[in-house]
């Protein structure tokens, strides 16, 4: 039986209702102009459970007006300690307060989509729509969805991930993996689990991991380190994930450890770590025409200095002022003949080739920074372990406040 083909019209559709998605759409929503995001699942996905958003995160959740919300459900980390499991000592501790104005909490990944889908419009999120095929018509492009569905839009923004299509499309090799993996878990408590809002970091040989509290009773944690062949077969089994985690962590202080033990099997996710080589993003297409890719689908990058989340939210910020320029009222955006839908087109070429500008180098450097730092922080040998430990504890620590002192700047150019 063949499926029906529906075509449907956009200014601007935006692929994948993730961080970078959601956010470039209450951007552009906020400065009135409508999107249509598409969504493969049949709900938001909160994979991961919780993510840090620092100061440069919660300026561009400022700039979007969706803050605030936040900010009511996860209080502000106050410290960080680092522990070496080797020795048993602390490492290094950093005061966020005195450090200046340094705004750091652990946000729970579904508390983050839906307080940014809340505020679009209802019809603003397509689910269950799977883009299968692009192609080119003219000043126009062309999406195929998988149940027979074709838009013809003229801006396709790919907020799709780190398999991304569109990334794909404009040219982007496959995300790279590293020799990394990570386990990510969320225990959650029935009454208030009695840890103050401090992240404590730990490293073994040849591993990593973290424990932040995310609320009163729930409390996210990770661990990552370099898998051998024999732990192939714990991917699908998240029984020995935590036998393994656990089994690693043994030196970990008991009360610590106790929050992987308490963490319910279903929430353990298992993942490979994947980076765009900084290269890629240098020579390859960010934009091309009235294309582009935001968040993962442009800039995978170590979880190493926790910014993954926070640059997906400047993308989006800056996305959706560079094209408010194109479509805001004075512009309009209606077109009445092929002239005007090629100096359209043109404007949007523009607005795209000024994003990717404005966020190339940004790029550039986290993905640099975070794989430098997993790479001393996670790293096996005794000299790595020795530099980590006894020089560069400190500087580390000062490293991920600097990546963050960053300001994507306003909706408006002339706030």
């Amino acid at each position: 039986m063949e499926t029906t083909k529906v075509l449907v019209e956009e200014d601007i559709v935006i692929v994948g209702a993730g961080i970078a998605g959601l956010t470039t759409a209450l951007g552009l929503h906020r400065l009135g102009i409508p999107s249509l995001v598409l969504e493969s699942s049949d709900k938001l996905r909160d994979t991961g459970f919780a993510l840090s958003i620092w100061k440069n995160g919660w300026k561009a959740l400022d700039a979007v007006d969706a803050a605030n919300t936040l900010r009511s459900k996860h209080p502000q980390l106050e410290r960080s300690g680092t522990t070496s499991l080797i020795t048993g000592q602390q490492t290094s501790t950093i005061s966020f307060k005195e450090q200046g104005k340094n705004e750091i909490r652990c946000v729970r990944r579904h508390i983050m989509l839906e307080a940014l889908a809340s505020e679009l419009s209802s019809d603003t999120i397509r689910y269950l729509s799977k883009v299968v095929a692009i192609e080119e018509t003219g000043f126009f492009k062309m999406l195929h969805l998988s149940d027979g569905t074709t838009i013809k839009t003229k801006v396709l923004i790919g907020c799709d991930g780190v398999n991304s299509l569109v990334a794909k499309w404009l040219g982007f090799k496959e995300a790279a993996f590293t020799r990394r993996c990570e386990i990510r878990g969320c225990a959650e408590y029935k009454n208030n689990h009695g840890f103050e809002p401090k992240f404590m970091q730990f490293f073994g040989d040849g591993f990593r991991a973290g424990v932040i509290p995310t609320d009163e009773k729930g409390i996210y944690w990770f661990f990552t380190w370099n898998p051998t062949r024999e732990d192939k077969d714990l991917e699908h089994n998240p029984a020995k994930l935590k036998h393994f985690a656990l089994d690693k962590l043994e030196k970990m202080p008991s009360d610590v450890r106790s929050i992987i033990e308490n963490t319910e099997l279903d929430n353990f996710f298992l993942s490979r770590l994947r980076y765009r080589h900084p290269w890629e993003l240098l020579f390859g297409n960010i934009s091309k025409g009235n294309v582009c890719v935001a968040g993962d689908a442009f800039h995978p990058m170590m979880p190493d200095i926790g910014q993954g989340g926070c640059s997906a939210l400047e993308d989006g910020v800056v996305l959706a002022r560079c094209l408010g320029e194109v479509f805001s009222k004075k512009q309009g955006t209606h077109l009445k003949d092929d002239d005007e839908e090629k100096k359209q087109y043109k404007r949007i070429e523009e607005a795209m080739k000024k994003y990717a500008n404005e966020r190339r180098w940004r790029g550039i450097d986290l993905i640099s920074t975070s794989y430098m730092v997993g790479f001393i922080q996670q790293g096996g040998s005794k000299l790595v372990g020795f530099m980590r430990d006894k020089l560069l504890a400190t500087f580390l620590g000062g490293l991920l406040l600097k990546k963050s002192d960053f300001d994507c700047g306003k909706l408006h150019n002339h706030q």
